[in-house]
């Protein structure tokens, strides 16, 4: 017979069952509640750093605009300051090279100044003379010594500034080139996106790079290189200013002294013309008291001559008359008047002979001083010719300096010209000498 069979087993009752099955709910109802929490709250959550992110990356966006505003200011601003300090280098070297050029040029007035002096150091006598020309020509000397050693000043400060702006060009150069490059990270770093391909995972980004400064210290840093290259240009331009102003007093200063120079020195020629042509008028007069001199020597000559033929008659008369015999050797009035005549004949030849001799030592002494006349107008000749030939090598500081070609022949200083006319007296007052 066939008998019942259980699965083994514990065995639950039916209010197990029902109880089973509220709990199966219950916790179906807690576990949707719970997840419904957790849906609400990953809403909540994903809004929120969805929000955050999108602020977030707004406002560095925002921050990355301005800072690339600030830095392009900046590059704006270096920029300008350096196309000015490119002017400014550009001035200054301008300036520095007329202030060279102005230096250069004082090498011409020194020079003529000491051929000058050199010439009249060829004055002989009494005409090499400490006059108002030689102590002009001196003062010209000290007046050009002291421009270029003041245009020379000037210039070796030119070079420094110079040098202090091109250093100051520099940094602000390098500081533009680390603003073009900082500006060129920026804008690639705005560009960037979640859609960027060139975007990854990078180590420790947060990192701070060694070197990298406070913000307000990088404000500074471009104020100082800015104020400094301001400053630095403010000193050229003062610089140029007074470079400019002391080319211009020395050029004044040399023209001045070169009018008073040359004032002095056709005063001087003017003088020593005057005294040539006082000397050529004795010399004239002195010639014609020689010759009337000489006229007068030679009468007193055939006179003396005359009277001692005529004292050898009286002689001869006397010495005849004394063979006379007897009573007829008679001092008569013949005897009487021929031993006067001879008396008066002596007397006569004594006082010719004296006067004779005075004229030949009035001519002598009046040769000795034409002698005399004829050398000083030789001096005079001379140093009218140096005087003239200073004029004329003064010519050459009328010519601007680049077209001023020396004429002159290297030796000994003179040119193919005609002779003026004080030149032309003076050398026909050496000519005459030398004859």
């Amino acid at each position: 017979m066939a008998t019942l069979s259980e699965k083994p087993g514990q065995r639950y009752t039916v209010p197990d069952w029902h109880t089973n099955s509220h709990l199966i709910s219950a916790d179906a109802e807690q576990q949707r509640s719970a997840s419904h929490r957790v849906r609400q709250e990953g809403r909540a959550l994903r809004n929120e750093t969805n929000n955050q992110a999108k602020w977030d990356e707004h406002d560095n966006r925002t921050r990355l605009a301005e800072r690339i505003n600030s830095v392009n200011r900046w590059k704006e601003t270096l920029d300008k300051c350096l196309a000015d300090m490119d002017a400014e280098i550009d001035a200054l070297a301008k300036v520095k090279e007329a202030a060279e050029c102005a230096l250069y040029a004082k090498n011409l007035p020194l020079d003529v100044s000491i051929e000058c002096l050199t010439f009249r150091e060829s004055r002989r006598a009494i005409d090499l003379v400490r006059d108002p020309v030689s102590e002009e020509l001196h003062k010209e000397v000290k007046v050009t010594e002291k421009a270029k050693r003041e245009l020379q000043q000037k210039v070796h400060e030119a070079f420094e500034q110079l040098c202090l702006l091109k250093e100051a060009r520099q940094q602000l150069s390098s500081d533009h080139r680390d603003k073009v490059e900082a500006l060129d990270i920026d804008c690639n770093c705005l560009s960037l996106s979640v859609n960027s391909p060139n975007i990854s995972f990078k180590v420790n980004p947060t990192r701070v790079p060694g070197g990298s400064i406070a913000c307000d210290e990088w404000e500074r840093y471009s104020q100082c290189n800015k104020e400094r290259a301001e400053a630095e240009m403010k000193a050229s331009t003062l610089l140029r200013e007074a470079t400019l102003l002391a080319i211009a007093q020395t050029n004044n200063e040399l023209e001045a002294q070169r009018v008073a120079t040359e004032f002095a020195l056709r005063k001087r020629i003017r003088d020593l013309d005057r005294a040539y042509d006082e000397l050529k008028w004795q010399e004239k007069n002195t010639l014609e008291e020689i010759a009337e001199m000489e006229e007068d020597i030679r009468r007193l000559e055939e006179d003396l001559r005359r009277k001692i033929q005529a004292l050898k008659v009286a002689h001869t008369r006397l010495e005849t008359r004394t063979v006379r015999s007897n009573m007829e050797l008679c001092r008569d009035q013949v005897q009487y008047g021929l031993t006067d005549e001879l008396h008066e004949l002596e007397g006569s030849i004594r006082a010719l002979r004296q006067k004779l001799a005075e004229s030949q030592d009035a001519l002598a002494a009046l040769y000795r001083q034409l002698h005399r006349l004829q050398t000083d107008m030789g001096y005079k000749a001379n140093s009218l010719q140096l005087d003239n030939k200073c004029m004329d090598t003064r010519r050459k500081l009328l010519v601007p300096a680049q077209k001023s070609v020396p004429e002159l022949d290297a030796l000994n200083g003179t040119g193919n010209r005609s002779l003026s006319p004080a030149e032309e007296r003076a050398a026909g007052a050496g000519s005459l000498r030398r004859g």
